[in-house]
């Protein structure tokens, strides 16, 4: 294995002085900040794979997967895991995305060698227990059922499909459908957990622990794990730019609200141009109320009852959406109110007040996370998985100050479109 060990300087931004990273040779990257300011530790790991590794036909496994990790593992039932992990105060979870399985843990320093034998356990020996497939399938369906009387949740879910692909693994939702989630077998579920191998994997550890004591105990729980069927790490697929209007409408009865979401495909965290869109969707929906589409949307003309931004940038080309709830007669303004400030946005340069202003709430947030534990374990964790390096957060203040008017309007311009776009609406259908 290959290692940088440094010396720890607990109240500076952390960097290459005081991250450990190690390589195992089975591929497991681990990265450890050190913090003796409290006897706790925040373990934050993902292993690749995900929602990117099943069919359209089956839609929704990944998620049926994670969910029976710790329902049993060869040495620990369900009710025996929980009884060990809730005796010690700590806690230990596991979720999969599109792209990777989260999973982490939070203890007493002196806990960490169980909860790391423990994550070890449900990652590679679950058991899947027949019943608690049937009770988690159960679980699943009913908050599928819920999902369909959600406006919010249908109208986000009829966007994906509108503004990617048919084929695209981002217009299908990673949480599945009843239909697909009623065919899963058991045997579906073995099949598919012989994906998750060490290959990829990253463990960060942040709190009172030393950092070799810490990667030995990584190694101690994960550093024997091989799985020579593990395939290759999903990649997503590029998304095309939206050329034109698409729309759809999906009636709720006996609602009283109508949600909305207008977007496109967004650039991916490793874009060159990611720190100039985020600025660009923190001016339009985030920074203060909710930034532009707050003030004119909602304060100004009254037209919803919520409406803000949010630019996904993760693995691949998530989504940039403008979400707004809205009473069902202000649709058709709501819309033409949000366009004119994606026009705005794309048309005009921010002024010098929203740049000064958005760069200090940049600033200021990253510090503000960085307070925690879990703070700085999930920002090492961005660092590793996005590939930033080391010393990203030494550069973060440049980064940020050298964003200017001019880059915010062209990622705008690169993204956004008032004339092209998806458009899904869910809410109660049109009287008359």
């Amino acid at each position: 294995m290959t290692t940088s060990t440094v010396t720890e300087t607990p109240h500076a931004l952390p960097g290459p002085d005081d991250i450990t990273r190690v390589e195992l040779e089975n591929g497991i990257t681990v990265l450890v900040r050190e913090n003796f300011t409290s006897p706790a530790v925040v373990v934050n790991g993902v292993l690749r794979g995900g929602a990117l590794q099943e069919s359209r036909e089956q839609a929704g496994l990944a998620a049926f997967h994670s969910s029976l990790l710790t329902r049993g593992t060869v040495r620990h039932t369900f009710g025996e895991l929980y009884e060990e992990i809730e005796s010690n105060g700590a806690s230990l979870d596991v979720v999969s995305g599109m792209h990777t399985y989260s999973f982490g843990s939070k203890s007493l320093s002196e806990d960490l060698p169980l909860m790391l034998g423990l994550l070890a356990e449900v990652i590679r020996e679950p058991t899947f227990p027949e019943e608690h497939v049937e009770k988690v399938r159960g679980q699943i369906i009913t908050g599928l059922q819920m999902r369909a009387h959600s406006t919010r949740s249908m109208a986000s879910l009829a966007f994906y499909e509108l503004a990617y692909p048919p084929d695209h693994p981002y217009s299908r939702s990673p949480e599945g459908y009843i239909e697909t989630i009623s065919r899963i077998t058991r045997d579906d579920i073995v099949a598919f957990h012989r994906n998750l191998g060490p290959r990829g994997a990253i463990f960060v550890i942040a709190g009172a622990v030393g950092a070799e004591e810490a990667v030995r105990l990584v190694e101690e729980a994960f550093g024997d794990w091989e799985n020579p069927e593990q395939p290759d790490i999903p990649q997503a697929p590029p998304a095309p730019r939206l050329t034109e209007v698409r729309t759809r409408s999906v009636p709720i009865p006996g609602k009283a609200q109508t949600d909305i979401v207008l977007g496109y495909p967004g650039p991916p965290r490793s874009a060159p141009d990611f720190q100039a869109a985020r600025m660009a969707n923190s001016i339009l929906g985030v920074f203060g109320l909710y930034g532009r589409l707050g003030d004119s949307v909602r304060e100004q003309q009254g037209l919803a009852y919520y409406s803000y931004s949010r630019l996904t940038g993760g693995l691949g080309p998530g989504p940039w959406r403008i979400i707004a709830g809205v009473a069902p007669s202000n649709v058709e303004r709501a819309v033409e109110s949000i366009r004119a400030e994606v026009r705005r946005l794309v048309e005009e340069p921010v002024t010098p007040e929203e740049l000064a202003d958005n760069k200090s709430f940049f600033k200021g947030q990253l510090l503000l996370g960085l307070e925690t534990n879990e703070g700085v374990a999930a920002t090492l964790m961005t660092m590793e998985l996005h590939q930033l390096g080391l010393d990203y957060l030494h550069r973060y203040r440049q980064i940020i100050d050298s964003i200017t008017a001019e880059d915010v309007q062209a990622a705008a311009r690169h993204y956004l479109d008032p004339d092209a776009y998806a458009l899904a609406v869910a809410g109660p259908e049109p009287s008359g």
